[in-house]
């Protein structure tokens, strides 16, 4: 079972590298990384299982913030109009976005970084995504809001980018161009 001290912390040499493509068809090392991170999540918003194992509560996590540098992401989550998007997926990349930005109102915080970390972080409005899923199969998912800012926010562990790195330092509450607010 993951646990917090599982995860690697933002000094930690993998969440500032790019991380290896994945092979498909997925070795059961991989797949059960895979069902591991997912259970992570799980279990993270379970209360009494995260009061437990003194889990801090997640929607996402990539395999670089176990200090594996793999291109492995874990998804669990509902968005405001109660979809659930849950699924791990390898080798994600970005293949289109909107010159249009958002960004979450109250920033984003990340299970790495065990700091608050004040200010927006621009992020593209609309995304579609392509991977692989658990099953090997491949997968095409068109996002908005939310749920692009949770991928967004996972492939850039993958691509050793923290969202810190992307808040404007100078002004950290300056509101990106084109751009609007998620809440």
């Amino acid at each position: 079972m993951i646990t917090m001290k599982d995860i690697v912390r933002e000094s930690h040499p993998s969440l500032t590298r790019s991380a290896a493509v994945v092979e498909v068809p997925l070795s059961k090392d991989d797949k059960q990384l895979l069902e591991d991170m997912m259970q992570f999540l799980k279990n993270s918003q379970d209360e009494e299982i995260a009061e437990k194992y003194e889990l801090r509560a997640g929607v996402g996590i990539a395999a670089p913030q176990l200090g594996i540098e793999k291109q492995i992401i874990a998804i669990h989550f509902e968005d405001i109009d109660g979809k659930l998007y849950s699924m791990g997926l390898v080798n994600p990349k970005i293949i289109s976005h909107s010159v249009e930005q958002s960004y979450l109102s109250s920033g984003e915080g990340c299970l790495s970084v065990d700091r608050p970390v004040e200010g927006y972080v621009p992020r593209h409005a609309r995304i579609t995504i392509k991977a692989t899923d658990i099953n090997d199969q491949p997968v095409k998912l068109r996002l908005k809001g939310y749920p692009a800012i949770v991928f967004q926010h996972e492939i850039d562990h993958i691509n050793g980018i923290m969202f810190f790195d992307r808040i404007n330092t100078e002004d950290p509450f300056n509101i990106p161009e084109n751009s609007s607010p998620i809440q």
